[in-house]
């Protein structure tokens, strides 16, 4: 493309969900930037299309009939430089590629460690998060791994969230989990303090993202802090809240007195969790009882291992855990359940964009927006089309922007 002209991206699809849903599909960003979402009729009128013709323009045009346009997807969780180790250094999941994360939709994304604070550092994760953002999508991360006290870069969960651009929040520390520090309630609510301080001072959500694992205490060390400090609900923001029915119920205590609940998707009674809560049903549950998602967002665990451990804590077998995931849970509960695209779009879009403090420029499809969209086929919801920050990254289904080490 001509580096001299400015990159604008035509869609004229049949509808939009921004993520509720708008009449005409017709979307048009310059730049980075979306400047134009509704009918055909209403582009001409705007005399934005006579516009586009001038030769300050390279224009793309993206095949739209019988599609959708929606927003790209925010995923919250993923390891980035990879995950695991529990089985030996052999057992480290390798570094995600940058299209294997636009393939599933996914234009924002959020890194985390994991297990292993040691062989992998918070550096690092940086480093690969700068890496993904110059290749072509939007990236953040949480400083920390499971223990506490933490990993940090600069020596305090306080001082990276306000020096450091891309760490919005610490996470994820794991608590309900025999890999856990075991730490006490003191020690979490010291760290859930700085992360608010330093949150505040670096203008960012500053949250404390949990691994929640399948210990009996479940949240009850959460609730316990909030009860017994001046910590709000907003500050946790638990992951694995599917694995088992009391834990999904009681991340619902917490989501009613305010904060936010990450379900992880792929947990379900047919992966070998038999007690768990696949984020499908969940969602038609609470749409049912409740009659919205709000405050409730789903992410993949993507690149991470996916470990089964015995009864005796012992580890039996691990996998490499699938970003596409969200994608799927999401098709599923729009084709599988019959459940409306407006409000499950929501969990990986508004919500997750609300909850780190971006929304609406990211999280939505708007004039203003970041140009962040996915194109989707109507009829069976296949991904089409992956457009980020201004610049198409998947075309008919196939990536045509790849990451700088892919073959």
């Amino acid at each position: 493309m001509d580096g001299s002209r400015i990159p604008a991206v035509v869609v004229k699809a049949d509808e939009v969900y921004s993520p509720w849903r708008q009449s005409g599909g017709s979307v048009v960003s310059i730049g980075d930037r979306i400047a134009f979402v509704g009918t055909d009729s209403q582009l001409q009128a705007d005399g934005l299309s006579s516009l586009l013709e001038s030769s300050a323009f390279a224009i793309e045009v993206l095949d739209g009939k019988d599609c959708i346009v929606v927003p790209g997807f925010i995923d919250g969780h993923v390891h980035l430089i990879g995950g695991g180790g529990e089985g030996g250094p052999h057992t480290r999941t390798p570094e995600v590629m940058l299209s294997t994360l636009t393939t599933a939709g996914v234009t924002t994304v959020v890194g985390v460690l994991g297990t292993d604070g040691i062989t992998r550092s918070v550096e690092a994760l940086l480093a690969k998060a700068r890496a993904l953002e110059l290749e072509g999508i939007s990236t953040y991360i949480y400083t920390g791994a499971y223990e506490l006290p933490t990993r940090t870069i600069t020596g305090g969960v306080r001082s990276d969230l306000v020096l450091i651009d891309k760490v919005i929040g610490v996470g994820e520390i794991a608590i309900a989990d025999h890999r856990s520090a075991q730490a006490g309630n003191a020690e979490l609510a010291r760290v859930a303090a700085e992360a608010r301080v330093g949150g505040m001072l670096g203008g960012k959500p500053g949250v404390v993202h949990l691994h929640v694992g399948r210990g009996s205490r479940q949240l009850s060390q959460v609730l316990e802090v909030i009860e017994t400090t001046d910590l709000p609900p907003t500050q946790f923001y638990p992951t694995h809240v599917n694995r088992t029915e009391g834990l999904f119920e009681q991340a619902l205590e917490l989501r009613r007195l305010g904060g936010t609940i990450d379900l992880t998707a792929g947990i379900s009674p047919n992966s070998g969790e038999g007690d768990s809560v696949a984020a499908p049903k969940a969602f038609a549950h609470l749409l049912e009882t409740e009659g919205d998602l709000e405050r409730i967002t789903l992410t993949s665990d993507g690149n991470g291992s996916m470990p089964t451990f015995d009864d005796k804590g012992n580890l039996v077998s691990l996998e490499v855990g699938p970003v596409d995931l969200v994608f799927q849970e999401v098709r599923e509960a729009v084709l599988g359940e019959g459940l409306p695209p407006d409000k499950v779009l929501k969990v990986v879009t508004e919500n997750p964009a609300r909850l780190l403090n971006l929304f609406p420029r990211k999280g939505a499809v708007l004039s203003g927006s970041d140009a962040d969209f996915v194109v989707l086929t109507r009829e069976d919801w296949q991904i089409r089309h992956v457009v980020a920050k201004g610049r198409v990254l998947v075309r008919d289904g196939v990536p045509v922007v790849k990451g700088t080490f892919e073959v």
